[in-house]
């Protein structure tokens, strides 16, 4: 079992999104080992190379190399990055059939190794993605997690400070459900600091709800947008993952809007759905329920339902949750 001060990352799959997280692990100082692993092994090495010739200017120590799938014994976290890109104009669940298959070929090799850390998954559609892994690897549900909808509540920050002239580290607004065209932001429990937003919009002439329902459109299309002009996004998720791994390994106990299992929150139960969740050292170590209007509700049920019966067309054999060491179930 690694030591509790163990900061050691496997990242599997060294595409722009796993390189950009790789990059932004080595320039934030979030881990002390990295270890790459790519189909391309010899694209592993490359990348490795070029990083470590980075290690003079990043006051890091970090040991970065390419290695294989023995690597994940002793490591803390398992990054899947790997998959097939997003076409122009396709939808994250569209990549569904196409990456189920580059999952099977992964979790097994990781298990053999004897991993017993955290996975954390990039890869989209990443509410499935990470369903996937869970049901493949056994794992408890808390200790595999996906990105969810963390970068899109990044996104809607960064336009609500925009739009109200505040730093976005003041707004506190989420994006919730599928990270794909059925999220949503709850207004209702949206605020700048402790003003409701919905208040504020009621008081100031240049703010409407309309308004907010526009910006909260250009955070749910943002990714098209941007896969539109430069075919891939792939810098803000790769923070987005440094973030959650600096939580992890920080045991901060903060609230980030990840993937995870719901097991009776909301009335639900039975698949992974991006939600404001309290991230530990062993993981999700808890799911924060909000007093969501019945409009709300409606959403979040409407996003969980779609991403289930996706999930149960795969016809998956159930997982049997392993026992790890120190009673980490």
């Amino acid at each position: 079992m690694p030591s509790p001060d163990s900061r050691k990352v496997v990242l599997v799959g060294t595409g722009m999104v796993g390189m950009s997280y790789a990059y932004a692990l080595l320039n934030q100082n979030a881990c002390d080992k990295l270890v790459l692993i790519d189909i391309n092994h010899k694209r592993a090495i490359g990348e490795a190379m070029d990083l470590n010739h980075g290690l003079a200017f990043s006051g890091s120590h970090m040991k970065i190399y390419a290695g294989d799938y023995t690597d994940c014994k002793d490591a803390d976290i398992v990054a899947i990055c790997a998959g097939v890109a997003q076409k122009p104009g396709e939808t994250r669940l569209d990549l569904l059939s196409r990456n189920a298959e580059v999952f099977s070929s992964i979790i097994e090799p990781v298990l053999s190794s004897g991993f017993h850390g955290i996975f954390l998954v990039a890869t989209n559609p990443v509410d499935i993605m990470t369903h996937i892994t869970h049901t493949l690897s056994g794992f408890p549900a808390s200790r595999v997690i996906g990105t969810g909808t963390a970068l899109d509540t990044a996104r809607l920050r960064y336009l609500l400070g925009d739009y109200f002239q505040v730093d976005p580290r003041n707004m506190h607004a989420y994006v919730v459900g599928e990270h794909g065209d059925s999220e949503f932001v709850p207004w209702s429990q949206a605020m700048l600091a402790t003003r409701p937003i919905l208040d504020l919009c009621e008081q100031l002439p240049s703010c409407s709800y309309s308004q907010m329902q526009s910006i909260e459109e250009e955070v749910r299309g943002a990714a098209y947008k941007i896969i539109e002009a430069k075919n891939a996004t792939y810098y803000g998720i790769g923070m987005a993952m440094v973030r959650i791994t600096k939580a992890i390994f920080g045991d901060e106990n903060c609230v980030l809007t990840v993937s995870a299992m719901l097991q009776g929150e909301y009335g639900l139960s039975g698949t992974y759905l991006g939600l404001p969740c309290i991230l530990s050292r062993n993981g999700v170590r808890e799911i924060l329920t909000l007093p969501l209007s019945e409009k709300e509700l409606s959403k979040l049920e409407k996003s969980f339902q779609a991403l289930m019966d996706l999930y149960s067309s795969l016809s998956l054999t159930p997982p049997k949750t392993r026992n790890l060491p120190n009673g980490k179930n």
